[in-house]
């Protein structure tokens, strides 16, 4: 979890924030607590979505439609404002990583802690497909993995199958590359086999800590999803033939929901879970940032409210949902002794809840998320500031978003991750692992490492917006590799909206104890719509991710936040 910044609302609704657990394509995702002291995950969408009349009427569908959800093993909708002016949804707050931020910190998960998590989805789909309703985004920074046992969360895309609620125009996908079903790619009629190919790839990342069809792209991860078999090196015995059979291409052939449970626990997820489920390691972590979550407080005595805005044409009302029931966990089942595993080597606890006393970077207090109706920028020869108009910028993000159409829309809301994935997006989950003492991929004040930390290596990915967040600009992939001052560091590959592509060289400029600075120049390679222009770029860790900043005018000083692929 992250402190709430200086351009954040403290409250929504009737609840306080906490601090902010993720983001992704469409909002954003914080700890909130209402009056009464319970913690919930208030998920808020991005200002300039709540001006779109078309995707409030998807929100307002959608969370009729997840209000519905509240079976074994899911996490509830509490309350939410379809209504408001920034919408937002509420639902209750599990304590626990997401299963992306768990297979990290401590590797692939056991046999029998696999079994338990893949009954419990199971089951918790069963109950979903009941009600008429395909999940349509199952993924691993979708579950959270609690001391009770896997929860499913996250049902923001789900849609009924009798086609009143879609959230998305003929023929888009919606969805996490890699873990969708061929027949959503292919944008043909989704059901719930669907869900239950998704399932199939997240018990095989569960198991061997690597996706069933790894790919350097989305392009590569969805071709090889509809044309290629899975990858199911270290899956053996009866788990290997289920998981090969929920990623069966034809959907007809997959098994149904209550068929995977019972092949996985024939007594029952809760049973399993009753026996203890969880690696020591998760334990210790979990239970020591539940504690730590009850006497977490507010950064600031400010009441909450709605989220605020900066022209007084959009009213704020004071409107709110209805509170629902709590979290519905199967009832408890006395556990049975369990048989001696073999000893193996133990990672560290995994641990990653803020201290209390942690306060915005910036030092300043949270304040109110705002809407500009229009942007200022520099006096112009006449005196007077130019503006940007608001309509103007999202009359370009929906012009952009229209030639898309067939393309995947990959929507990374968390909670925990909820993060911001290779799924597509950013996956912090609930939690994101401290930076412990003497890590050389901590930020902080100490002195300039003389090599670039082993955190910022890799490949990372996000999607990246310009004229400070009023218009996207396409998929940002940062590619950074060992280097020395004055040497070449990696590429940033920027894809539009459509499909092209241009290519800046890093070099690196300077290694701080909080970021990396480095100059960014266009590729001999690339077309003539790319800017050849030399640009600053900094790149500063935020949580398990990266946050890109480049101060190119030309290109509208895009920023963008990453996550990591490999």
């Amino acid at each position: 979890m992250q402190p709430l910044g200086v351009d954040e609302p403290t409250g929504v609704g009737p609840y306080r924030l906490l601090g902010r657990l993720g983001s992704g394509g469409m909002g954003r995702v914080y700890l909130g607590r209402s009056a009464g002291g319970r913690t919930v995950a208030v998920k808020v969408v991005h200002p300039h979505f709540a001006l779109d009349e078309e995707f409030r009427a998807r929100f307002r569908r959608e969370v009729a439609a997840a209000r519905r959800v509240g079976g074994a093993w899911t996490a509830p909708v509490l309350d939410a404002d379809p209504e408001a002016p920034v919408p937002w949804v509420a639902t209750a707050y599990a304590a626990g990583p997401s299963l992306t931020a768990a297979v990290a910190e401590v590797g692939a998960l056991p046999v029998g802690a696999v079994r338990a998590l893949g009954a419990g989805l199971a089951e918790a789909l069963a109950a979903v497909h009941g009600l008429g309703l395909v999940h349509r985004d199952v993924k691993p920074s979708n579950v959270l993995l609690t001391l009770d046992g896997p929860l499913l969360i996250d049902f923001g895309i789900a849609r009924a199958t009798d086609g009143t609620a879609s959230l998305t125009s003929t023929g888009v996908s919606v969805g996490s590359p890699g873990y969708m079903s061929p027949e959503q790619i292919l944008g043909k009629g989704v059901t719930g086999a669907a869900d239950v190919f998704s399932l199939g790839a997240v018990l095989a990342y569960a198991a061997t800590g690597e996706p069933p069809f790894p790919g350097d792209s989305s392009a590569a991860l969805l071709y090889k999803v509809v044309h290629e078999e899975p990858e199911l090196a270290g899956l053996e015995g009866d788990l290997r033939d289920l998981v090969a059979d929920c990623l069966a291409k034809d959907p007809g052939a997959r098994p149904a929901p209550d068929q995977v449970a019972r092949r996985l626990a024939p007594e029952g997820a809760a049973r399993l879970v009753a026996d203890g489920w969880l690696p020591p390691a998760l334990v210790e972590g979990v239970s020591r940032s539940a504690v730590r979550l009850l006497n977490l407080e507010a950064a600031t005595d400010t009441p909450s409210g709605p989220v605020g805005f900066s022209t007084p044409a959009v009213s704020v009302p004071q409107s709110a949902g209805t509170f629902g029931p709590p979290p519905v966990m199967p009832p408890a089942v006395p556990a049975q002794r369990q048989e001696p595993q073999q000893s193996r080597p133990q990672p560290q606890p995994y641990d990653s809840t803020p201290p209390r006393d942690t306060v915005t970077p910036s030092g300043g207090r949270p304040g109110k998320l705002s809407v500009t109706v229009a942007a200022s920028a520099a006096p112009g020869a006449d005196g007077r500031g130019r503006r940007l108009s608001c309509s103007v910028a999202l009359a370009v993000a929906g012009a952009l978003a229209a030639v898309t159409v067939g393309s995947v829309l990959v929507l990374d809301l968390l909670p925990g991750g909820h993060r911001d994935t290779a799924e597509g997006g950013k996956d912090s989950g609930a939690y994101s692992p401290a930076p412990s003492d003497g890590d050389p991929g901590s930020p902080g004040d100490a002195p300039s490492p003389a090599e670039v930390p082993a955190r910022y290596l890799g490949t990372w990915e996000g999607q990246g917006t310009a004229l400070g967040g009023a218009l996207p600009v396409g998929t940002f992939r940062v590619t950074l590799r060992q280097a020395e001052v004055g040497e070449e560091l990696g590429e940033v590959r920027q894809t539009d909206a459509l499909g092209g592509v241009c290519t800046d060289v890093l070099t690196l400029e300077q290694v701080t104890g909080k970021q990396l600075v480095a100059t960014s120049v266009g590729a001999e390679s690339n077309h003539g719509g790319c800017s050849g222009a030399k640009a600053t770029i900094r790149l500063t860790p935020v949580g398990d991710d990266l946050k890109y900043q480049s101060d190119s005018s030309e290109s509208g000083k895009p920023e963008a936040r990453l996550s990591k692929l490999r």
